[in-house]
């Protein structure tokens, strides 16, 4: 290989390089890591050769063409990332050059257009959720989660996080490594045994729950609420436009995914995560990340700005309340675009087609012999089936039937599968579905 050859994207010269090494005392590059022990500092690596621009495109193609998508595939896989019809104009208007290259707006009065971005992101999230305040995106679901979890305990002034073990274990998850270093212990109760003392901070409830299902978000606003605590709600956001939203609940803080409302799930994430409150004084002063305001120049003219920002970057780190969001900016634009274009006809629509094609499909399912649906009352877009064997071997077979199942959740609910439908799921795919898992269980007796 030829070590003389300078790399395009390489920012420094040799003379620049070589007046570096002169400012600080050194010969070369290679003295800098004499403080590492000779054998662990050069070891020969086994990496192949260097390859041309249109192998290399070549070789990424292959890889890509090995995964499994939904669109060439039926997919009914849910449990987080959604598949839904986006219009064309999401992406047209999101890749405009002046907002692939949006970043944080440290200079406001030079940003309006991403500000303003940022502000209908805020009042588009707020009308949906029935929440005062929005901020203008989190890194994504399951962090804006852990954050509104230390707000709570910021707020209230307590110690504990009570989780319903409806939440998703990811989630959950996420929470315990965000506290862990805040002591702040994390205890995950059924609705059945809940043990809400005067020590708790929050409740942390899913709606609808990691299954699909409604939970009763009003008693249990009661039952945190009798005792100082918060009601902190993950919502989903598509849900919203045909059930009443959690700030019509009583939540004191909503946060979500906003990956279903515009973003393919292929695009591989972080995507965007949502953040709602109320609008005391209290609750603006502890909520993390940004929030962009409206007002007028010395002219008149409506302007925005920075009205809170209370990131590590903007202010002294130990008053800091957040230190992500940056890069969320082009995703929740994204979701705005998306959201201003359905309206709320077309959110509601979408959410009807959502609910009715998933009941359609659990309908079919139980007429099929081996087959049931264990879980009772109201879901939304999923729901669990039960199958006459595990999961992972249905998927499989129904794989080669260019059909992707639903996530295996066999951890929880004996031989369980959780299943999704979306607007995109089409009748005759949601009956080739049904149509697969009858033969497929009539294969395992």
């Amino acid at each position: 290989m030829n070590n003389d050859f300078t790399s395009p994207y390489s920012p420094n010269t040799e003379k620049d390089r070589a007046a570096m090494l002169d400012s600080i005392g050194i010969a070369s590059a290679s003295e800098l890591f004499d403080d590492i022990p000779e054998e662990y500092r050069f070891p020969d690596l086994d990496i192949p050769s260097p390859v041309s621009e249109f192998e290399l495109r070549k070789e990424l193609e292959n890889l890509a063409a090995q995964n499994v998508t939904p669109g060439d595939y039926a997919s009914f896989l849910g449990a987080g990332a959604y598949s839904h019809h986006v219009p064309a104009i999401v992406r047209q208007l999101a890749s405009r050059s002046e907002y692939m290259t949006s970043y944080t707006p440290y200079q406001p009065e030079v940003s309006q257009g991403t500000l303003q971005a940022h502000y209908e992101f805020q009042s588009l999230v707020c009308q949906l959720t029935g929440m005062d305040v929005a901020n203008s995106g989190m890194y994504e679901g399951s962090t804006s989660l852990a954050e509104a979890a230390m707000m709570a305990a910021r707020i209230t002034g307590r110690n504990r996080i009570v989780l319903l073990d409806t939440v998703s274990s990811d989630y959950a998850d996420v929470v315990r490594t965000y506290t862990q270093g805040h002591e702040l212990p994390v205890d995950v109760f059924s609705n059945e045994d809940l043990d809400i003392g005067e020590d708790v901070a929050c409740l942390v409830v899913q709606q609808p729950n990691v299954f699909g299902y409604m939970e009763d978000l009003e008693s249990l606003g009661e039952s945190i609420h009798s005792k100082g605590g918060l009601l902190v709600v993950v919502a989903d956001l598509v849900s919203l436009g045909m059930f009443k939203p959690p700030g019509d609940y009583g939540a004191d803080i909503v946060v979500a995914e906003g990956q279903a409302l515009g973003v393919a799930p292929t695009f591989g994430g972080p995507y965007v995560g949502v953040f709602a409150c109320k609008g005391e004084r209290e609750f603006l002063r502890q909520m993390p990340g940004r929030i962009v305001g409206q007002t007028v120049d010395t002219q008149g003219r409506v302007g925005y700005v920075l009205t809170l920002q209370t990131r590590e970057q903007h202010i002294r780190r130990e008053k800091a309340t957040s230190n992500i969001c940056t890069s969320v900016g082009l995703i929740a634009l994204m979701s705005t675009v998306y959201m201003a274009a359905q309206g709320k006809k077309g959110l509601k629509h979408l959410s009807e087609l959502c609910y009715h094609k998933a009941h359609y499909l659990a309908s079919l399912v139980e007429k099929i012999p081996g087959y049931s649906v264990p879980l009772e009352g109201t879901f939304f877009r999923e729901f669990v089936i039960q199958c006459p064997q595990p999961p992972s071997k249905i998927n499989e077979r129904l794989l080669d039937r260019r059909i992707i199942g639903g996530m295996d959740v066999s951890d929880q609910i004996a031989n369980g599968m959780l299943v999704c439908c979306t607007d995109v799921n089409t009748r005759e795919e949601i009956e080739a579905f049904a149509s697969a898992l009858a033969e497929i269980g009539v294969m395992s007796e």
